[in-house]
């Protein structure tokens, strides 16, 4: 199935290196990153699950879970572990899921749809590499997904995700490159009446579309 910004992110439940993992249950009343890398023991995989871990504090201060997935069993998940600290210098500090009988890469079309479980080399997942972005009300808000030569940049996750929130409790909307402290937009469904209600100290106009203002605490 085809997943859209909107949609509700499908449940499932999966096996993960912490147990049992009932998707929208552990998502609770948080925000989700589900992402996919297409092979354990593979090297871009290896700097991206370094790099997630390192990045996990950040991401527990914004009220956001962790999830990796690829389709390999758990025991393959948990046997690469000492590899990814040992070589990123940070240990794996979040639920990794095992996938390999290709139910979750399916559901999220992560995978080509045709594709069977089994052994499987990285070539053959090459589709999986995918990040998910999903709300407290289980919907997906924002998707990414890249090819398996390229690594992640999760810094920018993380400015999508400060881009999301800031949306959801201000319903404003951010600028090219925007960082967190910046400037945002006004949505031209606001009417400048009510800008001027909503932000007292002003705003910026530089056409009628697009009006600016410190960006809302």
């Amino acid at each position: 199935m085809a997943i859209r910004i909107g949609d509700v992110a499908p449940d499932f439940t999966a096996e993960s290196t912490e147990g049992p993992l009932h998707f929208h249950e552990w998502i609770g009343d948080k925000w989700a990153i589900l992402f996919s890398h297409p092979k354990d023991f593979t090297p871009v995989c290896t700097t991206e699950l370094g790099y997630m871990a390192g990045l996990k504090p950040e991401f527990d201060k914004r009220n956001t879970r962790i999830v990796g997935l690829s389709v390999d069993p758990v025991s393959d998940h948990r046997a690469w572990l000492g590899d990814i600290e040992e070589t990123q210098g940070h240990a794996v500090n979040y639920p990794m899921i095992g996938d390999e009988n290709l139910v979750v890469a399916k559901l999220y079309d992560m995978i080509h749809p045709n594709a069977s479980g089994g052994s499987r080399t990285a070539v053959d997942n090459a589709t999986v590499r995918s990040v998910f972005i999903v709300g407290p009300d289980k919907k997906v808000k924002a998707m990414l997904i890249y090819p398996m030569s390229a690594g992640r940049n999760f810094d920018e996750v993380l400015r999508l995700l400060d881009s999301l929130q800031l949306n959801a409790k201000h319903t404003v909307a951010t600028p090219v490159n925007w960082r967190p402290g910046e400037d945002v937009i006004i949505p031209t469904s606001v009417s400048d009446e009510e800008a001027r209600k909503k932000y007292p100290q002003g705003f910026k106009t530089l056409k009628p579309y697009l009006r600016t203002v410190a960006q809302p605490k």
